[in-house]
């Protein structure tokens, strides 16, 4: 089992998109797949129109003698479910703070279910916290969604540094570029400065799109409703990358 996380420091880069349309490319292509919504905002759950809610909330899928599999919901497309979020995630630090260790926390949890899936897909809120911690330890990739501005390379830039502070593999990192529009100077000019620099880099990136912001509306995965749009094609690429390189 892979566990691949979606994380970004900073919000409002397109990381639950990529999360919905990577979970749902990587069940079509036959994977056994589990896409747990970690964020108190819900996003993932609403595409996946799973209602929001956790019996017990987050201390009763990481506290003690818990089991994560019962948080389980079925998706409407084959061998795609859902852990779906909880207001209550918010509180998550607190719960891991008295783990001491929460990536062990996380490992353990996620341990029953590897006979189950072949991908767990972890869609993060954007924050730098105990919980970012956990995800980092136990994640095989984080794939990072930038979008061609100077903040948001500059947060690439922090995280990088946080990496390397804690101490974590080489290769973590898979930065991919995100709502791109090809038609502004600055978009250019950035992504080639920062594919200069950083050979980690993913080769596919995903569009600029009014129809990604369809999936709201929908409450689909692009790749369900427009596959053959621009977009739709973008994230099918991602996908095939993403899993070629973590060998899932």
């Amino acid at each position: 089992m892979k566990v691949i996380a979606s994380y970004n420091i900073k919000g409002g880069v397109g990381k639950t998109a990529a999360s919905v349309n990577l979970a749902f490319a990587a069940a079509a292509s036959g994977r056994r797949t589990l896409l747990w919504d970690l964020d108190p905002q819900g996003a993932s759950s609403y595409y996946f129109r799973v209602k929001p809610k956790v019996r017990g909330g987050g201390r009763a899928l990481l506290g003690k003698g818990t089991e994560l599999g019962r948080a389980i919901k079925a998706s409407d497309w084959p061998r795609l479910d859902l852990i779906p979020a909880d207001f209550s995630f918010r509180h998550l630090d607190l719960v891991l703070q008295e783990a001491k260790r929460p990536g062990k926390r996380l490992r353990k949890a996620l341990a029953p279910l590897a006979s189950e899936y072949d991908l767990v897909l972890l869609d993060c809120p954007p924050s730098v916290s105990l919980l970012s911690e956990g995800v980092m330890s136990v994640a095989d990739r984080l794939l990072v969604p930038v979008i061609p501005t100077s903040l948001s390379l500059r947060a690439y830039r922090q995280l990088h540094r946080l990496c390397r502070d804690l101490e974590l593999p080489e290769g973590l990192l898979a930065p991919f570029f995100s709502m791109v529009d090809r038609r502004r100077k600055l978009h250019r000019e950035v992504a080639a400065q920062f594919s200069g620099r950083h050979r980690e880099l993913l080769r596919s990136y995903i569009p600029y799109a009014s129809v990604v912001e369809q999936m709201g509306p929908r409450r689909a995965p692009l790749l369900a409703f427009a596959p053959a749009s621009e977009a739709g094609r973008a994230f099918r690429q991602l996908w095939e990358e993403v899993a070629a390189r973590c060998e899932i």
